[in-house]
């Protein structure tokens, strides 16, 4: 017989939710407040940290005391087309993804000579990580070939012409042009550098 007098004890429904309904929202705001903050601060990170490396490539860039850019410059770097010694074509439109450098300079012009051994040393520094181009106003290759007796690092062009010179502008030498990855004129250098400087590979490779 079943105990009628004996407690049947709490069954399913029989009692309330012990939490309050208003606590499953505070526990929504509180997870989105955390969220929201987490996310704040990694932009913050990011930017900061993009910051410090412009920063870091303008102090680099700036101990090689560029020189202002003509109006002209201000956007997209002239683009040419020159043969190498080999003969093989060169162009900047080809080269983008990397930085490049563009001098132009002669074998008889006095200060080219002395900037370029230090040109040849940043090339070798580089290596593929960047482009330079060595755009020489000589009037053939033979000049050239006796100026490199045992060769160089650097991508040596040929523009008797001084058609691509004229288009940034440049009459005399040495004068170079510092292009970013995606094809913009970013420094000017006007006369010669110390390329052998840390500050000159620091300054090139930070736009990669």
């Amino acid at each position: 017989m079943p105990d009628k007098g004996r407690d049947k004890g709490a069954q399913p429904g029989d009692r309330k939710s012990a939490v309050p309904s208003g606590v499953g929202w505070r526990r929504v705001v509180a997870v989105a407040i955390v969220a929201l903050a987490t996310t704040t601060l990694a932009v913050r990170f990011f930017a900061g940290a993009a910051w410090t490396a412009a920063a870091a490539r303008n102090s680099a860039c700036g101990a090689l005391m560029p020189d202002p850019l003509a109006p002209k410059l201000r956007g997209q770097a002239p683009d040419f087309e020159l043969a190498d010694a080999a003969g093989k074509k060169w162009s900047l439109r080809a080269l983008r993804g990397r930085p490049v450098l563009v001098s132009f300079w002669a074998t008889w012009c006095p200060p080219c000579v002395q900037e370029m051994p230090s040109l040849d040393a940043l090339a070798r520094r580089l290596g593929d990580r960047a482009a330079i181009l060595a755009v020489s106003v000589d009037e053939n290759w033979e000049a050239i070939r006796k100026f490199f007796p045992k060769g160089t690092p650097l991508t040596v062009l040929l523009d008797p012409s001084r058609a691509a010179p004229a288009s940034y502008g440049t009459s005399q030498f040495p004068e170079s042009f510092l292009v970013d990855p995606s094809g913009h004129v970013r420094y000017a250098f006007i006369n010669q550098r110390d390329w052998s400087v840390p500050e000159a590979a620091a300054c090139i490779e930070d736009l990669r």
